[in-house]
């Protein structure tokens, strides 16, 4: 495979671990801003008045950058969605950075990479950027990132917050996803190591929840293991499967940790919503006696880890944007065929037990008007389609979040909203 983006990210990674950037000729373009990580060499993470004002000074500098706010969290920082391209193209790639606001690496991550995009002028990168739409939320919880927690302000984890969208940050997520339809959905975080059988440089993984449209679930699967682990391998780091240990002699996995099918995580909701979601994971822990006794080579280590496998997504991106759209595309209208069974538990590779499944779902949900009031905003901003009623609402199953639908509304779900009154007169 011929690199082409790919080897923009990488040059990302370069320069966080280098020396500062050469100042530019007096004709030339200005000097792209640097985050607060690279002023620093990695010495601390960027602040959020230093997020503010790169994507400030990027937003006036290049037309090809729109910033916009989305929302603000409890203590009022704002929420926001990075847009980047040469002009609207169908193909859309969404990145979701540090929801955990104590994994910082993956934040760092996107910033330096809308910074690089915004910037470069040859001929590969316009060409890209001419046919996908990068976003980016390039701190999905900036209460979080200020305290240094994994919860927001509130110590909700906004990762387990995307069925019933008690959070400002999911919610200002969920919008994103609804009205501009993401083909992929890019999460980053980082994880703590358990050697010997569970300290890769990065782990990876795709929607595990029975309910992705087979197409959109082999896409992501393709993301992850023909272009994400080789471009992280190709730049020397590590690379498995996310919440699986292995044997460190044979290599065979021996016990899941982590991972599954639950639908509130975002890594499944987006195969749910039928985009070819992955998980990256980089390893917080030290790897060497260098990076123990100096914690920015760690911290650089982490964050060059998460810039070359966004090359490998870049380069997927780019190279099956066709089959990446047909999927997609496909699996929003596989919905209002409504045909096949609901599942309530289960993965990929955990079948679901009988009772976990609806083999014949009911036409619609009947919501009465205070189940309604309850949940009508939430309902909205998954996208679902409801039809008024002068006693409530009805919930058809016929639409493009046929799946989701039962897993908002029906009683054995683990994480419903409400418990809604099937409708079986179909």
């Amino acid at each position: 495979m011929t690199p082409r983006i790919r080897t923009l990210a990488l040059a990302c990674a370069a320069a966080a671990l280098a020396a500062p950037l050469v100042t530019a000729p007096a004709q030339a373009t200005p000097t792209p801003p640097r985050t607060g990580f690279e002023e620093t060499n990695g010495a601390r993470w960027t602040t959020q008045p230093e997020e503010q004002e790169l994507l400030s000074t990027v937003d006036r500098a290049s037309e090809r950058v729109s910033v916009s706010r989305i929302g603000a969290t409890k203590q009022n920082r704002p929420l926001q969605l990075v847009r980047i391209g040469e002009r609207p193209a169908k193909n859309t790639v969404l990145l979701i950075c540090s929801q955990h606001g104590d994994e910082p690496s993956g934040r760092e991550a996107c910033l330096s990479t809308i910074r690089d995009l915004a910037y470069a002028q040859d001929k590969r990168t316009k060409r890209f950027l001419s046919r996908t739409t990068l976003l980016v939320v390039p701190t999905a919880n900036p209460d979080g990132r200020a305290a240094d927690t994994r919860g927001n302000s509130d110590g909700v984890d906004i990762n387990r917050d995307h069925i019933s969208l008690a959070t400002a940050e999911a919610r200002a997520m969920a919008a994103v996803i609804r009205d501009r339809q993401p083909d992929v959905i890019y999460d980053l975080h980082e994880y703590g190591a358990t050697p010997k059988y569970y300290d890769k440089d990065l782990f990876d993984l795709w929607p595990r929840n029975l309910n992705t449209d087979e197409a959109v679930h082999d896409e992501a699967q393709t993301l992850s293991k023909a272009y994400v682990r080789p471009a992280a391998e190709g730049a020397g780091y590590t690379t498995g499967t996310y919440g699986i240990w292995t044997d460190p002699v044979t290599g065979e996995p021996i016990k899941q940790t982590a991972g599954d099918g639950q639908e509130r995580i975002l890594r499944n909701v987006s195969g749910i919503k039928h985009a070819a979601g992955l998980l990256i994971e980089s390893r917080v822990d030290p790897l060497t006696d260098a990076e123990k006794k100096d914690e920015a080579l760690n911290n650089r280590r982490r964050v060059a880890s998460q810039l070359s496998a966004l090359g490998g997504l870049f380069d997927y991106s780019d190279e099956r944007r066709g089959r990446i759209e047909a999927a997609t595309t496909a699996a929003r209208a596989e919905g209002f065929r409504d045909r096949g069974p609901v599942y309530l538990g289960g993965a990929d590779n955990d079948p679901a037990e009988p009772a976990e499944i609806i083999q014949d779902p009911p036409c619609g949900y009947r919501l009465n008007a205070a189940q309604y009031g309850d949940i009508k905003d939430e309902l909205a901003l998954h996208g679902v389609t409801v039809k008024r009623r002068k006693s409530g609402a009805y919930v058809p199953l016929r639409q493009s979040a046929r799946a989701l639908v039962p897993l908002l509304l029906d009683e054995r779900a683990p994480y419903h909203l409400v418990t809604g009154t099937p409708d079986m007169s179909c």
